[in-house]
C-alpha cells in the first residue's frame, strides 16, 4: 500500500540551489529556471573531455643511451627520444623496466611518455636550469624548471604502470621550506606589477619547483602512474584545456606537498585517483592577489569522481590562490580516510574553500555528492573568507551544494565563515549524516541562505527546511527476502520497519507507480553500528548504485535518509535494495519516490 503525499516542487529547487522563490504557491520564472539540478551540466562537460591518442610508434629511451641502473645520467637520452618522437609526427617514448636517473624532462607535442619502470630525478638544483616560465603559488615568474615540463604543447600524456619519483627528500629541497625571502620578493613583485620577464629566480634562490608542470597545453592525459616525492606540488596543470587524470596514485612527504592542482584550467576530469599527500589532495586554483586578477583566468568545469583522499588538509579544496575565479566544480563518490587507504595523514576537511579579502575573485557553483569519510581531524565542510584577515578586496563566494554525505568522526558537520562586509551566499547541505562529531553544534557566521535538508548531526535532526515529499512506500508492505518486520525501535513510520538478516543477498523490493522519466528516490534507514552496510539499489532489475553507502546513524532509533536519482518507466516499477555484505542491510523504514 502507498500513501500519496502532496508534491512541492519548489522545495526541490530549494534543495538544489538554495534559492527558490515562491509567490502565491506558484514558481517564479527565476525559481523555475533554478529547479534543474546543477549536475545536469556534467554530461556536457565530460563529452568535451577526450584524452589524446598517439600514433603507433615507439621510441625506447635505451636506444638513445639511457641505462636503467639507477646511476647513469639519462637526461640527454630523454631529451633526444622526445625530440625524435615529436619530429616523426608523434608516438610513445618508452621507459622500460629499470630505474632511470635524470634531470629535467621537457615534453613536446604529440608525445606520450610511457613509464613501465621508474624515473628518478636528480637532487641537484642545477639540473633544472635555466629558469622557465612558471606560476609559483599563484604568481607568474621564471623559476627552476618543473621536473617534467611542457609549455604551449598539444596532445601530451604521461602514462604507464611505473613510477615517477621526484626523489626530493634525498636532496636539499626540504630545507628550502616555503621560499623565505625569495617568496616575499615574488609577492612584492606581483603586488607592484613588476614585469613578468624580470621576475627571474634560479641559481642561489629557493623557490622549489613543482614535479610536473604543464602550461598552456591542450589535450592532456595522466594515467595509471605512481607519482612520488615531489619537491613541491605534484601535478600542476596551468592554463590548460581538456585534461584527464585517471587511476593515478599520489604520494608526497614535503611541505607544499599537494596532489593535483588544476590552476586556471578549463574542462578537467580527475577520477579513480588515490591521494596520500602532505597537503591538499585536489586544490583548484586560479592565481594569487593582484597578479591573479591581472591574468584573470578562472578554473572552471572541473569534475572529480571515485577518488580516495588521505591528505593532510582538504580533500576537495578551492584556493587559497583563487583570484582569477573558480566556478563549476563537481565532485562525487569520493572517500575521505577510507579504511583500505589510510595514508600518512588524515584529511581535515572533505570540502575546504579558503578565500580572503586579499584575493578578490570568486568561488561559485561547487557541488559535492555521495562523499563518505571517517575520522576527519576537523569539519566536513569548511568555507571561509578569513584565510587571511587583511585586505580590502572582497571575493564573491556563493552557490554550494552538498548531498548524501556520510561522515563518521570529526569536529563538526560544517563551518561557514563569512564576513560582515561580504557574506557567503547559498549553501545547501541535504540528505547527509554526521556522527561522532566532537562539537555539539556547528558554526555559521555571515552566511545568507544556509539550508539544511534532512541533515543529522550526532543523531539529531538539524534540518532547517523540510525535504520535498513524494509518494511513500512503507517497507513493511514490501516483498521481504530474508528479514522480518519489527517495531521495537522508536521513530519509524507506519507500523514498523524491516530488519533484514545479516547476510549478503537479503533484500527488500517495492512496487512503485511512476511516469516515464527521471525521479528522486529517498531511502529512510537506521544503522546503530559503526560499520557501514553498503547495498545495491536496482530499478526494474537494473543496478542504479552498486554500493550505496548506509553508514552508522548513531543509534537504531536515529533515522537518516539517502537520496538516489533514478529513472522510472510508465506504470509499475520495482525498486530493490540488496545487502552487499554479511552485515546485511540497515533497518529500512520506507522509500519515497518523487517525480
Amino acid at each position: 500500500m502507498s500513501e500519496r503525499l502532496p508534491r512541492r516542487e519548489f522545495l526541490r529547487a530549494a534543495a538544489l540551489t538554495g534559492a527558490a522563490t515562491v509567490l502565491a504557491g506558484t514558481l517564479t520564472r527565476e525559481a523555475a529556471a533554478a529547479a534543474a539540478s546543477p549536475w545536469d551540466e556534467v554530461p556536457a562537460i565530460l563529452a568535451r573531455i577526450v584524452p589524446p591518442a598517439f600514433p603507433d610508434r615507439v621510441f625506447d629511451i635505451t636506444a638513445y643511451g639511457a641505462a636503467g641502473d639507477g646511476s647513469t645520467d639519462c637526461t640527454a637520452a630523454f631529451r633526444d627520444a622526445v625530440a625524435a618522437c615529436n619530429a616523426a609526427g608523434g608516438g610513445r617514448v618508452l621507459v622500460p623496466a629499470g630505474t632511470f636517473r635524470t634531470g629535467k624532462i621537457h615534453l613536446l607535442s604529440n608525445v606520450e611518455l610511457h613509464v613501465r619502470g621508474t624515473i628518478r630525478f636528480r637532487t641537484d638544483p642545477g639540473s633544472y636550469l635555466p629558469p622557465v616560465f612558471t606560476r609559483w603559488e599563484g604568481i607568474e615568474c621564471h623559476n627552476y624548471s618543473p621536473f617534467i615540463y611542457a609549455n604551449g604543447k598539444t596532445n601530451i600524456a604521461l602514462t604507464g604502470t611505473g613510477t615517477i619519483d621526484g626523489n626530493a627528500p634525498a636532496g636539499d629541497w626540504p630545507s628550502w621550506g616555503g621560499g623565505g625571502a625569495d617568496r616575499d620578493r615574488l609577492r612584492d613583485w606581483g603586488a607592484g606589477d613588476h614585469p613578468v620577464e624580470q621576475r627571474v629566480f634560479g641559481s642561489g634562490t629557493k623557490l622549489r619547483p613543482n614535479m610536473i608542470g604543464l602550461y598552456n597545453c591542450t589535450n592532456v592525459l595522466v594515467e595509471n602512474l605512481n607519482l612520488r616525492n615531489p619537491a613541491m606540488w605534484t601535478l600542476h596543470p596551468v592554463y590548460c584545456t581538456n585534461v584527464t587524470v585517471r587511476n593515478v596514485t599520489f604520494y608526497s612527504t614535503n611541505s607544499q606537498g599537494d596532489g593535483c592542482n588544476p590552476d586556471s584550467c578549463t574542462d578537467v576530469y580527475i577520477h579513480g585517483c588515490r591521494f596520500n599527500t602532505n597537503d591538499d589532495c585536489i586544490p583548484v586554483k586560479s592565481g594569487r592577489d593582484r597578479d591573479g586578477r591581472r591574468v584573470n583566468r578562472p578554473s572552471q568545469n572541473i569534475v572529480v569522481r571515485d577518488c580516495k583522499f588521505s591528505g593532510r588538509w582538504g580533500g576537495i579544496t578551492v584556493g587559497s590562490e583563487m583570484s582569477g575565479g573558480v566556478r563549476k566544480v563537481f565532485a562525487e563518490d569520493c572517500a575521505c580516510n577510507p579504511a583500505d587507504f589510510p595514508g600518512r595523514h588524515p584529511v581535515k576537511y572533505a570540502l575546504y574553500v579558503k578565500t580572503s579579502f586579499n584575493r578578490g575573485g570568486f568561488v561559485e557553483d561547487v557541488h559535492l555528492r555521495r562523499f563518505t569519510g571517517r575520522n576527519l581531524e576537523r569539519d566536513a565542510v569548511y568555507i571561509t573568507m578569513n584565510y587571511e584577515t587583511s585586505g580590502s578586496i572582497p571575493p564573491t563566494v556563493r552557490n554550494f551544494t552538498v548531498d548524501a554525505m556520510t561522515i563518521d568522526g570529526g569536529r563538526a558537520a560544517y563551518n561557514i565563515d563569512g564576513r560582515s562586509a561580504r557574506h557567503i551566499q547559498n549553501v545547501t547541505i541535504s540528505n547527509s549524516t554526521f556522527t561522532a562529531m566532537t562539537n555539539s553544534s556547528n558554526i555559521a557566521g555571515n552566511v545568507d541562505n544556509l539550508q539544511l535538508i534532512n541533515v543529522f548531526h550526532n543523531g539529531r535532526d538539524i534540518s532547517t527546511t523540510a525535504p520535498p515529499t513524494g509518494t511513500r512506500y512503507e517497507a513493511e508492505n514490501a516483498v521481504i527476502s530474508r528479514g522480518a518486520v519489527e517495531n521495537n525501535h522508536a521513530g519509524h513510520s507506519g507500523t514498523g520497519f524491516v530488519n533484514g538478516d545479516n547476510v549478503a543477498g537479503s533484500h527488500v523490493e517495492w512496487t512503485v507507480d511512476g511516469t516515464a522519466g527521471p525521479a528522486t528516490l529517498r531511502i529512510r534507514y537506521a544503522n546503530g553500528t559503526t560499520t557501514g552496510r553498503p547495498a545495491t539499489v536496482a530499478v526494474n532489475g537494473a543496478t542504479v548504485v552498486a554500493g550505496q553507502p548506509f553508514g552508522g546513524t548513531g543509534a537504531w532509533t536515529t533515522w537518516a535518509t539517502a537520496t538516489v536519482p533514478i529513472t522510472l518507466d510508465a506504470g509499475a516499477n520495482t525498486v530493490r535494495i540488496t545487502a552487499n555484505t554479511a552485515n546485511g542491510n540497515p533497518n529500512l523504514d520506507y522509500i519515497e519516490v518523487q517525480q
